[in-house]
């Protein structure tokens, strides 16, 4: 049952979604139209799942339901996967490369392999105060406290030279 991203309570389980580079105008649309028709038909066992989405810097999908009632369950969620998933395909965009980490640099969203985070931060591509995108929130609440997050109060942290991490 589709709702307003912003009607539904800050509690809501979230999931971003990256895509692996800027999406055009077109695309989004897409994107939209087919998030509005999977949202209006998301069922957990044959109930209605209040749900939504929101599209921020043309390159982040975040799908979230209101789990008051009934919490998403596996087939649910895979529903939802394979959405994302047929969605991609269609527009020829990656949203499942985890080994991509967004950080924000000025307006550009800039992508940086991990593998490669090290050497970025020692060439200067990423620092200390970036805005690092950690899309391991889970509830709606956290896109506006935790989602983008100066590097240091990241996971990501663990990446810069001479820095501890917290156990």
């Amino acid at each position: 049952m589709f709702v307003p991203f912003e009607s539904l309570p800050d509690h809501s389980r979230i999931w971003v979604y990256q895509s692996n580079r800027k999406l055009n105008y077109q695309e989004l649309n897409i994107i939209s139209d087919t998030l509005r028709a999977f949202t209006k038909r998301w069922n957990v066992h044959s109930t209605p799942l209040p749900s939504s989405f929101d599209m921020r810097f043309d390159q982040f999908v975040i799908l979230a339901a209101d789990e008051d009632a009934f919490s998403a369950s596996g087939c649910s969620i895979d529903d939802s996967v394979r959405t994302i998933k047929d969605l991609g395909k269609l527009i020829s965009a990656d949203f499942f490369d985890r080994t991509q980490m967004a950080f924000k640099n000025n307006e550009i969203i800039v992508t940086i392999a991990m593998n490669d985070l090290k050497e970025q931060y020692r060439l200067g591509a990423w620092n200390d105060e970036s805005l690092f995108f950690n899309n391991l929130v889970s509830v709606k609440s956290d896109l506006e406290s935790r989602w983008l997050v100066p590097a240091t109060s990241a996971w990501v942290k663990r990446y810069i030279p001479g820095k501890t991490v917290d156990c």
